[in-house]
């Protein structure tokens, strides 16, 4: 069975949630938000669409905001670098990602950094997914 795209509910989820560009910190606390309650279910075509423009719209104010002065060499010692800069640790990643693998599996470059989790790293971090990746 092939999901259609339905514009109706798709034009219920933008009125209901608004998306525009992100000019605020608050802004994109709020659409982290949405893509992060998105993230973690079975999303039907509208909300992936919704998921997408929003994920599209955090990456653009992050990147016009957010600079780090440090160019990692790879994205694990990316990665080791936002430990080190956040009050966030491992096991708070691991029980945000929910993941069986574990974070040092990643860390250690022995777990690869599949868009879909690099999607969910930038989400923990607020930061543009495309770090995590090479």
């Amino acid at each position: 069975m092939t999901l259609t795209f339905n514009q109706d509910k798709y034009r219920e989820l933008l009125t209901t949630h608004l998306p525009k560009l992100i000019k605020t910190e608050a802004e994109n606390e709020q659409a982290l938000a949405v893509v992060e309650d998105l993230m973690h279910r079975t999303r039907t075509p509208e909300e992936n669409e919704l998921y997408q423009l929003l994920i599209t719209l955090i990456e653009k104010f992050e990147q016009e905001n957010y600079h780090f002065g440090v160019t990692p060499s790879n994205p694990q010692s990316f990665l080791l670098f936002l430990f080190e800069q956040s009050n966030k640790n491992k096991d708070d990643l691991q029980v945000f990602l929910g993941l069986e693998t574990s974070v040092d599996d990643i860390l250690e470059g022995k777990q690869n950094i599949t868009s879909e989790l690099a999607q969910k790293l930038g989400a923990f971090f607020h930061v543009e997914p495309s770090l995590f990746t090479e």
